[in-house]
Order: structure tokens, then sequence, then C-alpha cells
């Protein structure tokens, strides 16, 4: 796999040391067990997979690349460039301004451009119409395109289907920046609407058995399908793809339990299913599977707690946070400046949506065990702090060039 140039900042010797050293091992990734930190009195057992991919890489490199090369010029991003608050904070420092937040809501007007600014397309990609706008100021958006290519494998997909009649069921989150593209590119081409989780897709898919008035649909899944959506027509040959950062498991579930629906109300075989169901599971980002799965092998140690790292808003980090949470209690931060002290720590809770602080956080006892994880678009730096952060708390017995040095 290609080798990008990131800014040395974002790397860190202790976890490049400890990844190449898996890697040599395991160079077919097929072992998900958790990399051990034994440091005496606290002991971190470090995801086999977790941090930069090889979409967030590439954007990083082109956003960066584009800032030295172009001085003088005014150099936009279309929204935050990555789901991180450490990298997107840098690019601001490099003078680059954001034209909308993640929402979508506009904070430099597209009126305010000329045809000689840049703008920068995010990893998430963008919709079709607003390349078209871009394009119409005459801003060349190809030369500064970081959209991931498995979001473009995505799109590819949902077109090839397309062209052969299905309509398109995305699993993703409405708001989201990269739903919002797929759904654009998907609808240019073929009937689409989004579902968010698995209860939505069970009320669509009684639309699909006719349990429910058609009528109802429209009012139920608005600003969620394309125009001029036919519910009695448009659901009669589907096809399932995602937002890469969804719970490859969750997605997976969604187009089973779809198939299994097509396969009851038109009494087809395994030999035949293609006629109302096409196979999309070449649709999956590795990263997202590679993270995940090694989140499950993380959760096979015995521990006390988890910590995962990523910024807040994150979907791909979020997804992790909620494995971690059904085994152990989970702190979701964005860098090692929210572990205030051995006592506290300030961290995000995912179903209140905000930010909590608590208390006595680290338990009294000896060793304390932590699983440690992040995002696909946090940097190893920023997991080799908070491993720092930790162990500070506590008497350990080796140094982290001590560490290294056990890994090389």
């Amino acid at each position: 796999m290609k080798k990008f140039n990131v800014p040395l900042v974002y790397r860190s010797p202790l976890i490049s040391a400890i990844k190449n050293k898996r890697k040599q091992e395991d160079k077919l990734k097929k072992d998900f067990t958790p990399s051990f930190l034994n440091l005496g009195d606290v002991q971190i057992y470090l995801s086999r997979h977790f941090g930069f991919c090889y979409g967030v890489e590439n954007a990083i490199e082109i956003s960066f690349k584009t800032v030295e090369e172009n001085p003088g010029k005014k150099i936009y991003l279309l929204s935050e460039m990555i789901h991180n608050p450490l990298v997107n904070d840098d690019l601001k420092k490099r003078g680059v301004q954001f034209l909308m937040d993640p929402k979508g809501n506009m904070v430099i007007p597209f009126s305010c451009l000329s045809a000689d600014d840049i703008v920068i397309i995010p990893a998430f990609g963008t919709t079709l119409q607003i390349e078209e706008k871009l394009k119409n100021i005459g801003i060349k958006i190809e030369k500064y395109n970081t959209t991931c290519p498995f979001v473009e494998k995505v799109w590819n997909r949902a077109e090839a289907i397309a062209k052969n009649n299905y309509s398109i069921i995305v699993h993703g989150k409405p708001q989201h920046e990269e739903t919002k593209a797929t759904f654009s590119h998907s609808a240019i081409n073929t009937a689409t609407v989004v579902v968010t989780d698995m209860n939505e897709t069970i009320e669509l898919a009684k639309y699909i058995k006719e349990e429910k008035p058609l009528q109802n649909f429209y009012k139920e899944f608005e600003g969620k399908f394309s125009d001029g959506f036919n519910v009695e027509k448009d659901l009669q040959r589907i096809g399932v793809v995602n937002q890469t950062t969804m719970l490859a498991s969750d997605t997976q579930a969604i187009a089973d339990y779809l198939k299994n629906v097509m396969i009851s109300k038109y009494k087809l075989s395994e030999n035949n299913i293609a006629e109302r169901f096409a196979d999309t599971r070449d649709t999956l980002c590795y990263a997202t599977y590679e993270n995940q799965s090694a989140v499950y092998g993380l959760l096979q140690a015995e521990a006390d707690l988890a910590i995962v790292v990523g910024g807040y808003n994150s979907s791909n980090t979020s997804h992790l946070v909620e494995l971690c949470e059904e085994k152990y209690p989970t702190y979701f931060i964005r860098s090692e400046e929210d572990i205030i002290s051995s006592k506290e720590i300030q961290h995000y809770n995912l179903h209140k949506k905000e930010e909590v602080t608590t208390i006595s956080f680290l338990p009294e006892k000896k060793p304390v065990k932590i699983l440690l994880t992040s995002g696909a678009s946090c940097p190893d730096a920023v997991v080799e702090n908070v491993i720092k952060k930790l162990i500070s708390f506590y008497k350990v017995t080796k140094t982290l060039k001590e560490i290294i040095a056990e890994f090389n």
C-alpha cells in the first residue's frame, strides 16, 4: 500500500515500532489480539489496528502539500478535512479557511470565492450539487480533491448496480458529509433512500411487504429519499451500500435482513436472489473492518476500563466507543489533555451528546489494566501522549525508550 508524506508531528516512535513489529509478525492481518504493554503498576492493551487509514493519510498529504505549493493564494476547505480537531486546527493555523461546518451550514458564502481560489474537497467527498456550484465559479476541484478512494468505491458500486435497475438503500447518518455525498452520487442514477439503523430498516421493509399504507412512507422518511421516489415501484429491486464508517456488522445485518425480506416476498431461492437484491458486500471499508475487528479482539482482554481517542464528531470513532461500552467503562477523549489528573477525566457521552467529567475513573488497585484504541482520523502521536499521561500517574518499570527497543 502506498506510503504518504504525513507531517512528522503526527507520527509516534512508540506506536510506529509497535505497528511495524505486529505487521512483520502478522503480514496477512489475521491476528486481532492486542499488543500488551506491561509497565508494572499499569498495564495497557493496545488495539491491533487503529489510527490513520489510507484515506486520511491521502487527504492530509494533499492538503498540506497544497498549502506549501501555493503561498499567497486563498485556500479553502469545503468543510472539516477529517473529523479530528488537531489536524483541522493545524490547517487553520496555516491559513486554510473552512467554507462550511460539519453540519453543512455555510461559514463563508460561495459568492466570496473567485476562480483563482483553491477549494479542497475533504476526505468524505461532497455532493454533485456543490461540485457544480464550485465549477460554475471556475474553481478547479479535481486537482485538490481528497475524497477517500474507498468512499469513491461505494459511489462506483452504487452506479454499477443502478445501471441494472436496482434502487439504492444507503446505510448511514443522514446529516453526515459522507452520507450526503453518497446519496447525491447515487440519486443521480437511481431511486435512493437512507436508513440510519436496523429499526428504520424494519420500518422500510414494512413498505416492501405492503404492511403499511404506502403513502405513509413519504412522511416517515421525509428528507431521506431522492426526488421522484415512487415507493410502490422503487422498492422492488434493491441494493444496500453504506457510509464507510458505520459498524460493518450493522451494515451486513441490514443487508441480510432486506435480502431475506425480498426472498420471502418474491419466493426466491439463493440461486435467483439477484433478480431482486444486489450483492454489495464489497463496499465495506477495509479500515473500518480492521479497526472494529481489532476492538473485538481487544475486548477479549480482562481490563478495568477502556479509553478511545478521537474527534467527538468522528463516526468511525463513535462506533469503537459503542463496542467498548458493551463490556467496560469507556472514556471517549480527544487527547491527553482531557485526562485532567489521576482522579479526573473529561470525556464525551455519546448518548447524551455532551461532554462530561468523571471523578475516580482509575480504580484504586494495582496493576490497573486499560484498553486503548483510537479512530481512523486520530494521529498516532496523540495516542502516545495519552500513554505518557497515563503512566505518569504510576510507578512504572520501563521507560518508553525501553518499550520501543523491545518492539524494534
